[in-house]
């Protein structure tokens, strides 16, 4: 196995590197999210007071993008991946205080650290995705797969990130399961820092501070459209949903994170194959068609659930069947959306510095998580899940709106 991996191109090698970083940090991130979802959420804490804790970790991923692409551009992007690993094990760490110092204030600091670390983490290997394909494969097809696969598999490990936050928290409860990814990710880190190539995205001419502003419109109108694409998925499933779940399902910490874990899963899965999906028509139109489709489902959810008694789950099995099965929907349609988007960027950002135009765009992506965040917490507490889906309709009618102002040959 070793002697085969050795045999295959540096780029491959690289990329297959970059790939493991990105599948080791995400499976910790998605563990840590469900962790202190559904930790503080046992402590007492409100919805809204569980979307704080993730203030600064979606806050800080706004300037972290559009910082980090610069540094990619200057620094290489080994350095931007590493300074991400390094930033989640010392966040991880942070977490494993007593638990009497395990206030508010604290927690959205480490997470902070933790929202850093991962756009660090996630625009590096997504920059270097343009900077590693092969010579002659940076078409439409072959990038198009690229980009699919390294989404998809990170978005289902994600899922498993989900399932086993849920698990950990279970059996060896909270503190014990920070110190389990900590390890591991320190050992992840330590084999980056030998392994990475040192000037994997390194810009041939350093770019000045003042370019970490986008001058493309097209990919302002596509940054923009990832925006509200974004909120319109967090503004439910970050805090209403798992909360939800938990309340008026009656949902344990185990079955809201298997749940949560599935839907990512096979959304991830869904992102790999998008390329199968969508074949070779993965340009506006089909961004803006995918978008329309995906407008529909949150909102015939939210008619279902009202339907069956204000988004209540005393109803009996229906309420289970139109939201579980109406968020698996709306989880397929959404990462064709995703991959779709993930493609267009990579295909219009330009060669050399890669990064700045990435970094902006995961800029626009971390503003709408943001945005979708704040408003979980918020809607659920005065207008409960049906709220939420409402918003998150609007908010796809948005993204289809600004879509139309893509370019023709994007």
């Amino acid at each position: 196995m070793i002697a085969r991996v050795a045999a295959l191109p540096r780029e491959v090698r690289q990329y297959l590197l970059v790939t493991g970083n990105y599948w080791a940090f995400t499976l910790t991130d998605g563990a840590l999210r469900m962790l202190v979802v559904l930790y503080f959420h046992q402590l007492g804490y409100s919805a809204l007071e569980v979307a704080l804790l993730f203030l600064f970790y979606e806050l800080f991923g706004v300037v972290t993008n559009l910082v980090g692409g610069w540094l990619g551009a200057r620094l290489g992007l080994n350095r931007t991946m590493n300074m991400g690993l390094g930033l989640q094990v010392f966040a991880l760490a942070m977490l494993l205080v007593p638990v009497a110092w395990l206030s508010v204030p604290w927690v959205m600091a480490a997470q902070a650290l933790s929202g850093i670390a991962k756009d660090l983490n996630k625009m590096s290997a997504k920059s270097a995705i343009k900077t590693l394909v092969p010579a002659g494969d940076a078409g439409h097809p072959a990038l198009y797969r690229w980009v699919a696969l390294l989404t998809g598999s990170k978005n289902a490990l994600k899922g498993v990130g989900f399932f086993l936050g849920g698990l950990l928290l279970t059996l060896i409860g909270f503190q014990g399961a920070i110190l389990v990814m900590a390890v591991m990710l320190a050992g992840v880190l330590a084999l980056s820092l030998v392994r990475l190539d040192a000037d994997l995205g390194r810009a041939k001419a350093k770019p000045k501070f003042r370019e970490i502003l986008s001058k493309s419109p097209a990919i302002n109108i596509l940054s923009a459209a990832r925006l509200f694409l974004f909120g319109a998925r967090d503004v439910w499933f970050v805090v209403a949903l798992p909360v939800f779940l938990a309340t008026q399902f009656g949902w344990d910490s185990w079955r809201v994170g298997g749940f949560l874990a599935l839907w990512v899963i096979g959304y991830g899965a869904v992102q790999a194959m998008a390329p199968r999906i969508t074949g070779r028509h993965a340009g506006r139109t089909a961004a803006i068609l995918w978008a329309a489709g995906l407008a529909t489902l949150p909102a015939l959810i939210a008619l279902g659930l009202q339907e069956q008694g204000l988004d209540m789950a005393g109803g009996g099995w229906q309420p289970h069947v139109v939201l579980l099965g109406g968020l698996l929907l709306f989880g397929a349609v959404f990462a064709v959306n995703s991959s779709l988007h993930s493609f267009l960027i990579v295909k219009l950002a330009r060669a050399d510095g890669v990064s700045l135009d990435v970094g902006f765009y995961y800029m626009a992506n971390a503003m709408g998580r943001l945005i979708g965040t704040l408003l979980s917490g918020w809607l659920y507490m005065t207008g409960g899940l049906t709220a939420t889906l409402w918003v998150s309709s609007a908010m796809l009618a948005a993204t289809v709106a600004i879509s139309l102002a893509l370019p023709k040959e994007a």
